[in-house]
Parts: C-alpha cells; structure tokens; sequence
C-alpha cells in the first residue's frame, strides 16, 4: 500500500476501526427484539467526558431522539451515544419523547453517567411507538457487551434497508502527536441534502475546542452528506454527532492553525468515504453517478443546478437504462431557476462534450451509450458564469428502488 498521510488499514488501529479506532472509545450492537432476527440497538461510549457537536435534520418533522439531542448537546460534552433502528419513534407525541428520554436515562444509569451526556438517534418506520420493554432490556444487554472492538457491531446494529456496513477510520501526526479519527453510518433510501435518512456517528481522540469542533463539523458535512441525495426525500431523524474526548494528548486545535487544516482533511476523508458508501449502496442502485457543477457565480448556484440533476427521475432512468438522451441533463440546468446562459454552458458526460455554448456537439452515441454502461459515470457542467464550484454523488433508479419501498411496513 502507498503510504499517505491516511490509513484505513485495520493492522494500524491493532484490529480496531470504526468508532473504537480513536483510543478511549468503546462499542457495541446487539438485536433487543425491535427487528426480527437483527441487530437494532447500538451503543457508543467514552471512557472520559468528550466534547460534542452535532448536525440535525432540517425536516420541520423532526423524531424525538432528534429534539432529545439537541437538547442534551447545548453544553458542548457528552459521553454516550444510544442508538436503536427498526423505529423512527417519531410522529409519536408525549409518549415517543418520553421514551428517548428513557432510553438516555437508563443508559446513563448504567454506565454511571448524567442522562445528559446520553445523545439519542432513532432509525426505521415512522409513527409506531417503541417497544420500550424490549429496548430497555437491549440497553443492559448493549452496555455488558461494549468492547475496544465493537464498532463493527455497532454499525451492524443501525442498519435498515442497507446492504453493506459503513465503518472507516484515519489515522494522521499533529505536532508528534498521533490524531484518530473514525465513523459509522447508515442510509440507502429517503436520502436527500439537508440532510437525509442517515445517522453518522464518528468519534475521534483529537483535543478541541466545542466551538471550533462544531465550525469543522458544520462545514464538511455541507460537502460530503449535503452532497448526496438518492431520491430527493428528507428524513425525519437525520444527524451526524461527533465526539472528541482528547486522549491523543495534543495541544487543542486551534482555528486558522495547521492543526486545524489537518483535522478539517481527516474528517472530510471519513465523512466522505461514508457518504460514497451510502450512495453505491443506495435502494435499487446499480451506477455511482457524479455530478460536478463548475464555472458558477457562487456556490448556492452550483450546489442548485446539481441536486436539480441528481434529482431528476429522468435523468436518473436515462442512466439506469445506459440511454444516452443528455438532453435531459441540459433541460435540468435550464429549469434550476439558476439565471444561467444556456450560451456558455458546456455539458460532458464521461470523456464526451455532448453540448457546447447552446449547440450540440457531434459524438459517437455508441461511444456514449457504452460510457453509460459503466457502474460510475461522471457528469460535468460548466456554465461559464465564474469560478465556483459543487460536487453532488446520487444513483440511477430501477425498478428494484420501486420493490423495496413498495413494502417498506410489510
């Protein structure tokens, strides 16, 4: 292997990786019954008090665990995160709020902790109240089973209607000191920017401060989760949570330092290798589709034009069926309510220039169809207008997306 500032290589984390790579993190995922035959409840845990920032969804429907977390992450600290999939516990009133308070209690309980360092994530079906019997029962049994290798678990136990685990870790030097960073995540479907159905969980041993570890945070997510979006639907409990419990024993990172440049690297290099997994394991998905938008006054404006692309159910069918109708693509851009000059936009698909400054380029549709074929396709937009820039990742749609949310209750 090549060596680079990074490591994902499990043999440099002594076999842990994921959120247990940092050092002073511990994990664990167990079934507690909410699922048949599953793992559903996992469990994140600090040895010592972690600084905590967080990003929520910006859905107005927002589950209890999310209205809990927020809440319990004001202060800037906590210890724990408890997390159960199979249940959104949301759009279930009174109840469904008491319950995620119950689940950071008697969590906290057990691990010697305030109810308040607990944060709270739900994933699955909406409106149906938890099992709380059968969940508290899983929180005993998820604190007795956590381990210095459990991420794995952990990220096993969040799933829903994924495919594949999504679990990653770095490993970097600041100032002689070795840094980890590590993550797990979920989402495959009702995935759209701002953010999606996704939890993220990433923790690191890294000293900083809360205010520049919430900055960090805020800014990469616009470029990794925000980037993403698989049939343009916002969940209801969406978030990513970070935590940084300091045991790598660095000088605090500061802003506008090297350190800080190097943190902001690492946790774009875990946060968007989950975010990629999310979109190659997207529902029904058979293409990891690209989509770079450049030459935009601003970035609002690039950002626009490529969730309009990224979200258009025809673009998505002409790339699922390898059919090279670009033309699509080209009346994305016009309908963005984007002030572009379709005379100074350029649209390549792949290697071809399709359209130029208004007017079709000849191509080889052969050629073109065959770049479709592949299982990533990069699309490229340039509209002439300036020097800004947004990078978008979504999927084609098939007939299997359709299948599985067709019986998502069944």
């Amino acid at each position: 292997m090549k060596e680079t500032a990074y490591s994902v290589q499990r043999s440099a984390f002594n076999g842990r990786t994921g959120v247990t790579a940092p050092k002073g993190f511990r994990a664990a995922g167990i079934a507690c019954g909410i699922k048949k035959r599953k793992k559903d409840l996992a469990l994140i845990y600090s040895e010592v008090p972690a600084v905590a920032a967080g990003v929520f969804t910006t859905n107005r429907l927002q589950a209890a665990p999310v209205l809990v977390t927020k809440e319990h992450i004001r202060p800037g600290t906590a210890r724990a995160i408890i997390a159960n999939s199979g249940n959104a516990n949301c759009a279930t009133g009174k109840k469904g709020f008491g319950d995620a308070r119950r689940m950071a209690s008697e969590c906290a309980g057990l691990l010697g902790i305030q109810p308040r360092e607990v944060l709270v994530a739900s994933t699955g079906v909406i409106g149906r109240p938890l099992p709380m019997d059968t969940v508290t029962q899983g929180i005993g049994s998820v604190v007795r089973n956590l381990s210095s290798q459990g991420s794995r678990s952990a990220a096993e136990a969040i799933l829903t209607t994924d495919h594949t685990v999504k679990e990653t870790a770095v490993r970097f030097s600041v100032g002689g000191h070795e840094i980890s960073l590590g993550g797990i995540a979920k989402g495959s479907g009702m995935i759209a920017p701002e953010m999606a159905t996704m939890l993220c969980f990433i923790t690191t041993d890294a000293k900083i401060a809360g205010p520049v570890l919430k900055r960090i945070l805020s800014q990469v997510t616009e470029t990794t989760f925000n980037a993403v979006t698989i049939d343009g639907e916002m969940s209801t409990n969406d978030m990513v949570l970070i935590l940084a419990n300091g045991k790598a024993g660095n000088p605090a990172i500061q802003s506008g330092s090297a350190a800080y440049q190097k943190f902001s690297a690492g946790l774009e290099r875990v946060m968007g290798e989950l975010a990629k997994m999310m979109v190659r394991d997207g529902e029904g998905a058979t293409k990891f589709v690209e989509i770079d938008v450049t030459g935009a006054k601003n970035k609002g404006d690039a950002k626009k034009i490529a969730h309009r692309i990224a979200n258009s159910l025809l673009v998505k069918t002409m790339l699922h069926g390898a059919d090279p109708n670009w033309g699509r693509i080209a009346a994305c851009v016009g309908s963005s309510g984007v002030p572009v000059r379709m005379n100074r936009v350029e649209i390549t698909i792949g290697t071809i220039l399709v359209f130029l400054k208004g007017e079709p380029v000849e191509h080889s549709r052969e050629e073109l169809k065959q770049i479709l074929r592949n299982p990533e396709i990069q699309i490229g937009v340039d509209l002439g207008e300036g020097k800004a820039d947004f990078t978008a990742w979504t999927t084609d749609l098939s007939a299997d997306y359709v299948k599985i949310n067709s019986g998502y209750t069944s």
